[in-house]
């Protein structure tokens, strides 16, 4: 009897990770049925999808990477997908629509590429009543009469201001955008009214369906996917990748993708929106794995840290994201692994990642924050996420977390198939985890009291200043030009101007800059400006190497 397609996708997902001659055979032979078969649920349509997704990632060969690309590239037009459009919504599967909550700088990049794709999701804006507050100031002045007489209602009012070739959200948000304000207040009232939207699909809009990145070899999966876990700190003090600089226009191109792969999965990054095409780079790891890393603009960097994004890529496809976070020799990584890509090589693949961003920051401590690890984080929580850090060699430094850990850490050792309990694995989640390379030092991300950095320079500005911070700001800035003999602000590049306004309150808050030795003040220019470089990475080696300047960051966090 003809086998149903139901049994067909089971075969084929159990068989998804075998990789000997005969698996290879039965795949392409499951995978070519499946492609002319109608599946009877929106839950077997979805796996269907996530096994192609997975098979092009990890291909046994040409053949069934060609039939995985081409169902992939023709599965909008399924009659079993259209069947279930309204089930799968949200699901980043080409031909199925996507509605979320983007953030302001994501909605821009939507409306400018989709905008006639591109509704505002009324049933799902829940402020869309505080949306008439903002309509005398996204409108014209001589407007003001009718808007301030005639209660028509957001949704109405929307439809009447924009014009017949604009949708509602392509108006709104190209509206706040145009708002006589800076990027920050404008991202900030549009967030504050935090309006759902609703992506229609087309040919080229993000789907995890079609997206890709440009490779010029496949590495073909020949054997067994390495599961075991890797000699973490032996392989992050050996590897080195050439880090390759991407082109303006391939960076563009680059960026365009991880903002996609967000869309697709609804999810908003920073160092993805905010990303600078004249700092995006590509790290090869071999085996087919790529690291994609995105700087963040001039504008929008962390006053002390330095932030990247990256997309982990397999054979160009996109298998999961995160940041990597570097300070004195020191770095924060979140590590996000794609749900269809979950259970093969996770240990490998977060090591390269770990290995990058070691050679990128010069780290030889790592970091991973309570989140990660389960704090607010169900998913992670009910994974056993601490355990997957635990096992590569984390652990926590607070030394009531360290009982705790060694407390589960002998349970386990005694008992067979012990399994921590939800709530042990809350508890340990409340504490970071650290990796050290070399000694145990203080001046680590995680450990130093950063915020209390801000609090003292609120206290000179609310002592000097008050209310006028922005008259202060230049005034601090002019100060500590004079102080270290810098020039003159007017000469200065835009970016390095701004990063020298934001930098100098903390410089007069350290206190004592002036007695530092010349060629300290001379090395604080150069950190002040790199800040405001054209890549941010020139800006990491400096300041962690300014020793001064660490410790007297330093004792400003443990002052707080």
């Amino acid at each position: 009897m003809p086998r149903s397609a139901s049994s067909c996708l089971r075969e084929l997902n159990s068989l998804r990770r075998e990789f000997d001659d005969d698996a290879s055979g039965r795949k392409v032979g499951l995978l070519r049925h499946l492609e002319r078969r109608r599946l009877q649920t929106a839950r077997e349509v979805a796996e269907f999808h996530d096994v192609l997704c997975f098979v092009r990632a990890w291909p046994d060969g040409p053949e069934i990477l060609e039939i995985a690309e081409r169902t992939l590239e023709g599965f909008a037009k399924r009659s079993d997908l259209r069947r279930f459009r309204n089930q799968l919504e949200g699901s980043g599967i080409a031909g199925i629509d996507i509605s979320y909550r983007f953030f302001h700088p994501t909605a821009e990049w939507l409306a400018e590429r989709w905008g006639d794709r591109l509704q505002i999701d009324w049933p799902e804006f829940e402020n869309a009543a505080n949306l008439e507050g903002f309509l005398s100031i996204l409108g014209s002045y001589a407007e003001t009469p009718a808007l301030d007489e005639y209660d028509f209602g957001a949704r109405v009012w929307i439809d009447r201001m924009k014009n017949s070739g604009e949708t509602d959200a392509a108006f709104l948000i190209r509206s706040f955008s145009s708002l006589c304000a800076d990027s920050f207040l404008r991202e900030k009232l549009y967030e504050d009214l935090d309006p759902s939207l609703r992506l229609l699909p087309g040919a080229d809009t993000p789907s995890r369906s079609t997206e890709k990145f440009p490779t010029k070899r496949i590495v073909w999966q020949k054997g067994p996917i390495q599961n075991q876990r890797p000699d973490l700190k032996a392989t992050l003090r050996s590897s080195r990748f050439q880090l390759h600089k991407l082109g303006t226009r391939q960076a563009r191109r680059a960026i365009d993708l991880t903002r996609g792969a967000m869309v697709a999965r609804l999810r908003d990054l920073d160092a993805f929106a905010y990303a600078d095409p004249d700092d995006v780079r590509i790290a090869t790891c071999g085996g087919g794995v790529q690291i994609l890393l995105t700087g963040v603009s001039p504008d929008r960097r962390l006053l002390l840290e330095s932030l990247y994004g990256y997309l982990l890529l397999k054979n160009g496809v996109p298998i999961g994201y995160g940041t990597g976070v570097g300070l004195f020799s020191s770095c924060e990584v979140a590590f996000n692994l794609f749900p269809a890509f979950r259970g093969g090589e996770t240990a490998l693949l977060y090591t390269l990642v770990l290995a990058v961003f070691r050679q990128l920051f010069e780290a030889d401590t790592f970091m991973v924050d309570p989140y990660q690890l389960g704090e607010d984080n169900e998913e992670a929580l009910h994974s056993g996420a601490w355990w997957f850090y635990a096992n590569l060699g984390f652990m926590p430094r607070d030394s009531a977390a360290l009982r705790l850990a060694r407390a589960e850490m002998s349970r386990r050792k005694k008992r067979a198939g012990y399994r921590s309990s939800i709530s042990s694995l809350k508890d340990l989640s409340q504490y970071p985890v650290f990796l050290e390379l070399r000694r145990k030092r203080r001046d680590v991300i995680g450990t130093l009291n950063l915020p209390a950095v801000g609090l003292a320079v609120t206290d000179l500005m609310a002592r000097r200043f008050g209310s006028d911070r922005k008259g202060g700001t230049h005034l601090c800035a002019e100060e500590v030009v004079y102080l270290l003999k810098a020039g003159s602000l007017k000469k200065m590049i835009a970016a390095e101007r701004e990063a020298w306004e934001r930098w100098s309150p903390l410089i007069l808050a350290l206190g004592s800059v002036h007695r530092w030795p010349r060629k300290d003040q001379r090395a604080l220019v150069e950190v002040i400006r790199a800040k405001g470089g054209r890549h941010e990475s020139g800006f990491v080696p400096l300041f962690d190497g300014h020793q001064r300047l660490r410790k007297a960051v330093q004792r400003l966090a443990e002052n707080g």
